[in-house]
Order: structure tokens, then sequence, then C-alpha cells
């Protein structure tokens, strides 16, 4: 039977939505829980034992393997390298062949962001961070952008290297608490998640009917065609199988991706969120705090969690598409969505920190945290632990590419490190470039140390 989807309105506030985000924060309600004055929560007052500059960190390296991680690192700094790496590599891929091309982007850059290429090269991959006291964490780094769909069969595709994923990372002791990463738009085309966008603005859905429809029945979602909106269940439904096979085994980290397809990414990840968080938070949202409007969007997803009843897992990043977006935001006319400056970005990062830190604390159970970030300053913040956030504990610490927090670091907690599941040389076609990129700032800072790829941060539960 056909079902009309308009919201509840119990949920009327779950999203105020334009095209492209611009709004201020907003003092809300649930900003109360965070920064209490009694509680005395002073992020620099308390001096932490954790360093970044200690070489030892890099002692289990070679020196072909640093060498090779700061020559990655100096290619990412490069705006025109980064934007243009898919070209680049087109071109690289016609001039010397595909053999040529493969002999030399393996031992290189791809074996940067990249586990393996078959099961057993990951295998020993992972078996040697984790000798190493780290924690792998695989990732499918596949995305779409407009005009770059492949069809149903590839996001087939997508879904059978997603579930291998979630398969090998529970089924190999890598982990006490194993996680995953994707990208919706690796299984849902981004042209729909665009018109997704836009219809959000202008009308609302109720999350249990894109519950209903992950389980298979037959949703009909009003403005889009027929075709559009067979895909939307087909998507759905693989998500749905994601979901299932890694609950209660793997936390699921969602990527964000781009601002004109946000809205419709967040509002599945919620329908996710609601279904497979009613006991735990498997499923996990990103967000990406060079937005202007992210710590409004994160307030409006605590306040729907807590409607919903579900558990809120959250990656909070700074983000890497800063370049296109404000490029897209200048052709297009539209009032720039990033923020002015680094140092915005900064005040905007440690201010939703410090929100999660306190949510956290009164209710270690609903909420979870990944902390995401190049950024020395907001690790120390997250592990200082103020005596005033009681039933706050550090997880984890994981990193991405050759950070100085390897062994010989005094981080607390174990590390993680994000590895790419083997995807041909998508996964530098895609975002991973661009994400490297995203640490030049920080990773200028250490350079004498190290170059460094990816994040530094902190699975807090």
């Amino acid at each position: 039977m056909m079902t009309s989807p308009l919201l509840r309105p119990s949920l009327h506030h779950f999203r105020s939505l334009r095209l492209l985000g611009t709004a201020a924060p907003r003092t809300l309600a649930v900003e109360r829980l965070a920064v209490a004055p009694s509680q005395g929560f002073a992020p620099d007052a308390l001096p932490v034992a954790l360093t970044f500059e200690d070489p030892s960190a890099f002692r289990v390296k070679s020196f072909g393997e640093l060498l090779r991680a700061l020559g990655v690192f100096q290619l990412c700094s490069v705006p025109v390298l980064v934007n243009n790496c898919g070209k680049l590599m087109s071109v690289a891929r016609t001039l010397l062949g595909k053999r040529g091309f493969a002999l030399f982007l393996r031992p290189s850059v791809y074996a940067q962001f990249v586990a393996g290429e078959s099961e057993g090269e990951i295998t020993r991959s992972m078996e040697k961070m984790s000798s190493l006291g780290l924690r792998p964490m695989l990732a499918v780094p596949i995305e779409e952008d407009l005009g770059e769909s492949t069809g149903e069969r590839r996001y087939d595709d997508n879904l059978a290297s997603m579930l291998e994923c979630v398969s090998m990372s529970h089924s190999n002791a890598w982990s006490k608490d194993p996680m995953m990463q994707l990208k919706i738009t690796a299984l849902l085309s981004p042209e729909l998640c665009v018109k997704l966008t836009t219809l959000l603005s202008e009308q609302q859905y109720d999350l249990d009917l894109l519950v209903r429809a992950m389980d298979g029945e037959p949703i009909s979602f009003p403005g889009l065609q027929e075709s559009e909106n067979t895909h939307f269940l087909g998507g759905l439904q693989r998500l749905n199988k994601v979901g299932e096979t890694s609950a209660n085994k793997v936390r699921v980290l969602v990527d964000a991706e781009y601002t004109y397809m946000n809205p419709a990414l967040s509002l599945i990840t919620m329908a996710m969120m609601k279904k497979f968080n009613q006991d735990g938070a498997w499923i996990w949202n990103t967000y990406q705090c060079y937005l202007k409007e992210s710590r409004s969007l994160l307030l409006e997803d605590v306040r729907l969690s807590i409607s919903e009843s579900f558990c809120l897992g959250v990656k909070l990043v700074r983000g890497a598409y800063m370049d296109k977006e404000r490029k897209l935001a200048k052709n297009e006319g539209w009032s720039e969505p990033v923020h002015e400056s680094w140092e915005h970005t900064n005040d905007s990062y440690n201010g939703s920190l410090d929100i999660l830190l306190e949510l956290i604390s009164r209710d270690p159970q609903r909420y979870r945290i990944i902390v995401a970030t190049h950024n020395e300053e907001s690790v120390r913040r997250a592990v200082q632990r103020p005596a005033g956030l009681l039933g706050v504990q550090v997880g984890a610490v994981w990193l991405g590419g050759q950070h100085p927090a390897l062994p010989g670091a005094p981080c607390p907690g174990k590390p993680y490190r994000a590895a790419g599941h083997p995807q041909g040389e998508r996964p530098l076609e895609t975002g991973a470039p661009q994400e490297a990129a995203a640490g030049v700032q920080t990773g200028k800072q250490g350079v004498g140390r190290m170059g460094k790829r990816g994040w530094c941060g902190l699975n807090l539960h």
C-alpha cells in the first residue's frame, strides 16, 4: 500500500534546511547542557602529559616508509595537484599504460592510503598495526559527485565491499571495539541526494517511513519520479544490509560530504540510527565544523535523538571540501557556508567538542564521539577529562597516516588508524587526497617530525 511520507508534528524541528546553510550557531535549549560554569570546565587549566614532538614515535617505521609519507604530505600541500588528482591520474594512466601506472602508483601514493589489494595483504597490514598498539579501522573510500553516477550494479558492488569490511573488521582480532567508515553516495546516486535535499527544504519526511522502506515496504516519496523512488528504495535497502550486518558487532561511521547533499545524507543516517541505535551507538553521523551552521545542526540532531529515543554517535571533523565549497558558493552567488578563517573553525570545533563532552558526562550510554582532528589543541582538550566531567572515558585514540602519536608518544587510550579498503585507484580519485590536504595547516607544524595524513582523534564514550 502506498503511504504518504508527511512528517509527524512531533518532528517539526527535524531540520531547517537551505540548499547551503549559513546560519550562525544558535543558542538552543540543549546548549545549556554544555560547559556548565558550576562544573568549572576549563580545558586549558589542566595540563596533560601528551606530546607530539617525540621523534621516537617513528622508530618502528623504516626510512623508506617515512620518506614515502613525507612525500605524500608534500604533494597534498599543493592545491592544484589535490583538486585535479583524478584528471592527472587519468593522463598518467594514458601515458604510462595500465601496467606502468600500477608500478608507479601502488608502492607510493596508493600504499599510503590503502591497507592492501587482497584480504591477505589487508590482514598483514592490520596485524602489523595491531602489534604496534594501533587499532585499525577499515574504510571504503568511495564517493560520487554530480555527473559521476555509475548505476545499480556498481552500487551493489560497493555494497559487497562494505559487507566485506564489516566481516573482516568483526572476524579478526584487530580491535576490541571495531569500526568502519562509509559514504552514502557509494550506495545512492548523488543526483538523488541533491534532489532530496531540495525537497527537504519544501517538505519534511518522517524517519519511520525511511525505516519501513529499509525493511522493504514499498513506500512512495512525493516529489520523486517512479525511477527515482525505486532507486531510493534500493539504496535504503543496501544501507539496511550494512546496518543489519554490523549491528552489535562493528560501529559504522557515515561520512558527511558536500553541503548541497548533506541534509539528505543526514536524514538517511538519522533513520539508520533510529533503527539500529536503540541499545547503543552503532551508526554514527559526521559533523563538519568548518561549516558555519555545524553547531546548530549538531544540536538539532541531539534533540532529535532525544525525541526519537535513540543513541547518538558523532564523528566530529573540521572538513575536507573547503576549497570546492567556497568556489561553488562564489560561482552560484550563495552566501559562503565555510568559516572565514582557520581560527574560527577551531573555535567552532572546540565549542561542539565541549557540548558533546558534557552530554557524554551526563549520559555516557546515550552519546559517543570520535574526535577526528589534525589539531593538537583539540586532542589535548579532549583527553584532559576535568574532574567535573564524571563518566567521560577515553576509549581510544585513532590516527590516520603516520602521525607523531604512534608508539612512543604518551597518549592515553588505544590509537586507531584509518586504512582504506582496496577499490583500484578509486580512493585516490575521490576523497583521500582531499582529506590529506585538509591537514596541511596543522601538518606544517610537524614537518620536522614527519608529514602526516588523516586524523588524530579520540573515541570517547
